[in-house]
């Protein structure tokens, strides 16, 4: 019989798909979340631990919930993940999404739980100059939030050597849309959730920089819908749980849409006309991120299914 699967950020936007898609598929789920950015009526009532991962008490309390539930994954998806704020705040990531890790592993290292999949981002790359990026890139990220998850992929490689920790990185593209719509995005500080907020509301959607070298100047991104992305979540819990992996995957669809392309599209599923307004370009921001999303096909046999206009539909 297998263990159960903690899922820590599990109120999150992101966390709250993943769940529902582990039940679905018939897991036993171990939602963890400390509530600064979830919602708790995104799960059942009583299925909800709160915990600060960043807390000094959190080892301990990670450990005792992995024994009690017989975990045997941990699904490590809490995190702070707004690349702009990252920029003018970044002791605040570094605490959060370094230390939290580092306490989840400390957690799982006394409990004897040796498998995770982490949530890491395609923010590790940097600024790359190539159609797509593929797993062998190097990690140069270009802010502090992209720096975070390099150090939490760094603390599973120096685990798997320590004491046989099992591990997959799922580095997301741009994630969006919702599975149902009392899962979207309420955050609206990503891109489809801030345009649709802001086009329906009758005001302009904002664009940072149209000079950028990309077709109509604008930021070129892969879209993922949040939905594919949680199938990716139950494939990586099975892929490890069936061999000791130590991988890094990327998470994507493999076509870039622009900034520009993405404000249309959701003007026309509107109905309404949009002329973006055109600001200074954001410190931190690549020109362009596309996932080459080969690895994940071969390792997860999983493969993104929705398109830009299924996020769309879903999110407005």
């Amino acid at each position: 019989m297998t263990g159960a699967v903690l899922v820590t950020g599990a109120a999150g936007y992101i966390g709250a798909h993943v769940v529902a898609e582990l039940r679905r598929a018939g897991h036993r789920v171990v939602a963890v979340d400390d509530l600064s950015a979830g919602f708790p009526e995104r799960l059942p009532s009583d299925d909800l631990h709160e915990l600060d991962l960043a807390s000094p008490t959190a080892p301990d309390a990670i450990a005792q919930l992995l024994r009690r539930h017989e975990v045997d994954v941990v699904v490590h998806l809490a995190a702070l993940k707004d690349v702009g704020e990252s920029m003018t705040a970044p002791e605040r990531y570094y605490r959060v999404n370094v230390l939290g890790t580092l306490q989840v592993l400390e957690g799982m290292r006394d409990a004897g739980v040796r498998r995770i999949v982490f949530s890491s981002t395609a923010a590790v790359y940097g600024d790359v100059d190539s159609p797509a990026v593929d797993e062998a890139f190097p990690r140069e990220p270009i802010n502090p939030y992209g720096r975070s998850k390099v150090v939490g992929e760094w603390m599973l490689e120096d685990a798997a050597s320590a004491w046989g920790l099992r591990w997959l990185a799922l580095r997301y593209f741009n994630v969006a849309g919702a599975a149902r719509p009392e899962l979207r995005d309420r955050v609206a500080k990503n891109l489809v959730p801030l345009v649709v907020g802001r086009l329906s509301a009758g005001q302009d959607a904002v664009v940072y920089g149209d000079d950028h070298p990309t077709r109509d100047g604008t930021c070129v991104r892969d879209y993922l819908h949040v939905a594919d992305l949680a199938e990716a979540h139950v494939a990586a819990v099975a892929a490890l749980r069936a061999e000791p992996l130590g991988l890094a995957v990327n998470l994507g669809t493999g076509s870039g849409s622009t900034v520009r392309e993405v404000v249309d599209a959701v003007a026309a599923e509107l109905g309404v006309a949009a002329e973006p307004h055109v600001v200074g370009r954001r410190d931190g921001d690549p020109a362009a991120m596309v996932a080459d999303a080969s690895r994940a096909a071969q390792v997860l046999g999983w493969q993104a299914r929705r398109q830009l206009r299924d996020i769309v539909r879903s999110s407005t």
